[in-house]
């Protein structure tokens, strides 16, 4: 399984990866970004962006970069830095299939992706990602998989997956909305020949949103890679917008409230990475202190009221405006 590299890796950092949502393509739904990013919107300008940014990760010591169809041009981004780096041997590859973007480099589309987890999304997609990463793609994974997703059930798709699985890529699963725990339960469930067909799940879990951490446990208690994205819900849990409460504790600790929101997922025994969703260098190095914020009980106490409901919380994530 290519997550064992990461066992061998010595840097503080090797268990935060980068993930390339909000610099593959012009508009997400990240708060800031507006500043971050700046007016220059174009290719080049964001191609750049994000070869910075992996550059900068890789020499601080981040050894997983995550990418998805549906994350505008980030498996070409990525592709074109690896590239021209083919002596990088001790990295880990995923990306996900099941969105298709459509927002044509648009800030302002009415759809910026749309979800299909069909067997002839996952051939289509999988071909495309294929001809971009070829064999550095280690993980590919479905995304945003719900209670509901045809992709728990469709016995095709699932023989499909096993093939891959077989010529030797992990397949994985992401998940989300207020039933986070559910999906991954099902998922947990089911096998190709009796053997579990998936290796690994990505879930949203941060100091707002804690309800899939007992299902994410049972997944790591079974063998899964759990990786855990949003762990700064999306901007909510960054300066300017982070709560009293964590800024208090960001305060005490000397760093910002983003190396202290993420050090709180660091911190649990069952997540394996942590992304990053930095769009900006220094958003980079700031998230990378994660790795040496130690929390006391106080102050995690002090944390652990700012968890919302999971409707409420994925209600307020609906309502984020594509920046």
């Amino acid at each position: 399984m290519p997550f064992a590299r990461l066992a061998t890796a010595t840097t503080p950092t090797c268990h935060i990866g980068l993930g390339l949502a909000a610099v593959g393509r012009p508009g997400y739904i990240n708060l800031g970004r507006d500043h971050d990013l700046g007016a220059d919107r174009g290719v080049e300008a964001l191609r750049t962006r994000t070869h910075d940014l992996l550059d900068a990760a890789y020499a601080q010591g981040v050894r997983y970069f995550d990418a998805a169809r549906s994350y505008g041009r980030s498996e070409e981004f990525l592709a074109a830095w690896l590239s021209t780096r083919p002596d990088i041997d001790d990295i880990v590859v995923g990306s996900k299939w099941g969105y298709t973007y459509t927002a044509d480099w648009t800030t302002d589309a009415e759809r910026h992706e749309v979800k299909d987890h069909s067997v002839q999304a996952y051939e289509r997609q999988r071909a495309e990602s294929v001809e971009l990463l070829g064999d550095r793609l280690d993980l590919y994974q479905i995304h945003s998989v719900t209670p509901d997703s045809p992709a728990l059930t469709d016995k095709e798709l699932h023989a499909k997956l096993a093939e891959a699985a077989a010529q030797g890529v992990t397949i994985g699963f992401s998940t989300s909305g207020p039933a986070q725990a559910e999906a991954i339960r099902a998922a947990l469930a089911v096998t190709v020949d009796d053997e579990p067909l998936f290796r690994t799940v990505q879930s949203t879990y941060n100091a707002l949103e804690t309800s899939a951490a007992p299902a994410l446990a049972e997944a790591h208690d079974a063998g899964l890679t759990v990786i855990v994205k949003e762990g700064m819900a999306n901007g909510r849990l960054a300066e300017p917008y982070a709560p009293d409460a964590l800024k208090s504790v960001a305060q005490e600790t000397g760093l910002g409230c983003d190396a202290v929101a993420l050090a709180l997922v660091l911190r649990q025994p069952w997540a394996g990475v942590v992304l990053s969703g930095a769009a900006t260098t220094l958003q980079l190095a700031s998230n990378l202190h994660a790795a040496v914020v130690d929390l006391d009980d106080e102050q995690l106490t002090r944390l652990a009221n700012l968890v919302e409901d999971p409707r409420t919380y994925w209600e307020k994530r609906g309502r984020l405006p594509w920046h």
